[in-house]
């Protein structure tokens, strides 16, 4: 699988722009998810081929924050990911995931809980 990072809750302009250009030099996917699309498995959307669409289409509310994920990374390419980021100005992203054997099963619902849970544990 090509490394892919997976953009959830982003709305175009500025910002993503500004997250495009930190990432496209460092070769990896850039995929913006549809919130439709949350209900789909996060390696699925990632690209793993062994994971299937749900096929289910999601109309309730969108995420708070913003959330990423990135599938394939070595960390070296994870440090380099964040690093990039912080360069180019684009601003935190809280919630960040690395696709694991656990989580890509998960949709973004489940995925956004977990990571919110966990960033209110560490921030208390």
């Amino acid at each position: 699988m090509k490394p892919t990072i997976l953009l959830y809750h982003l709305p175009e302009g500025e910002r993503l722009l500004k997250i495009k250009k930190a990432l496209f030099p460092l070769g990896m996917k850039l995929r913006a998810v549809k919130k439709e699309e949350y209900l789909e498995p996060v390696g699925y959307l990632a690209g793993v081929k062994e994971i299937t669409s749900c096929g289910e289409i999601y109309d309730g509310e969108d995420f708070e924050k913003e959330m990423m994920v990135m599938a394939g990374l070595t960390s070296g390419q994870v440090d380099r990911v964040i690093l990039a980021l912080r360069k180019a100005g684009a601003g935190r992203i809280d919630y960040k995931a690395v696709l694991t054997p656990t989580n890509q099963n998960w949709n973004a619902l489940k995925l956004y809980e977990e990571l919110a849970g966990e960033h209110a544990r560490m921030n208390q």
